[in-house]
């Protein structure tokens, strides 16, 4: 019970994206489409988990002053290890996320969830926070490019609904995610209040 109560905490009450803000540089870059935005969000689950729990089972061995430097050394390795596989099995999401996956380094979910959550619990809880706030960044990163590709030229994934003629370019472009991004917060908070 403490493990589905941690994962609904780290995906919903502190949802990295809509309610604590962070990683907004992946958030914004990569969210055209709602392919990217799933295989970006679930890359970073997958480095958000694996880190989190080297982080918390190592915790006790790194001594404060390096602790930060530590952390993205095994951030770091678990990217590199992800974007060789991403190379060498999904060339067409390598080409599409492109630079944003090595960025993943210096997301500040990754960072953040070590430093709050991994660092002060027991393997276990932080797998399901990894799981919580990977679930709930995989989710907003989703959703953000689904409204922005409906938007922009009216199709979700491989699935046309209207025209491409349709659609408003500016949802397709930085701008229109900043816009997108506003009113899902906003509604998010609604529902949630």
């Amino acid at each position: 019970m403490k493990f589905l109560k941690t994962i609904y905490n780290s995906a919903v009450v502190e949802n990295p994206t809509f309610v604590l803000l962070l990683g907004m540089c992946p958030t914004l870059g990569t969210t055209s489409s709602a392919i990217n935005g799933l295989s970006m969000g679930l890359a970073t689950m997958l480095v958000l988990i694996c880190s989190n729990c080297v982080i918390s089972a190592i915790k006790n061995l790194v001594p404060d002053k390096v602790r930060i430097p530590v952390y993205i050394v095994v951030i770091a390795t678990f990217v590199t290890l992800l974007q060789l596989l991403i190379q060498a099995y999904a060339p067409a999401i390598d080409e599409s996320l492109g630079i944003f996956i090595p960025l993943i380094v210096v997301n500040c979910v990754l960072l953040g969830r070590a430093e709050a959550f991994a660092s002060r619990h027991n393997v276990v809880d932080s797998m399901a926070d990894g799981v919580g706030a990977g679930l709930g960044f995989t989710v907003a990163l989703t959703l953000l490019g689904a409204c922005r590709e409906f938007l922009g030229t009216g199709s979700i994934a491989t699935l046309q609904i209207f025209p491409e003629s349709w659609g408003a370019l500016l949802f397709v472009l930085a701008p229109g995610a900043f816009i997108m991004l506003g009113f899902l917060i906003a509604i998010y908070r609604s529902i949630k209040d």
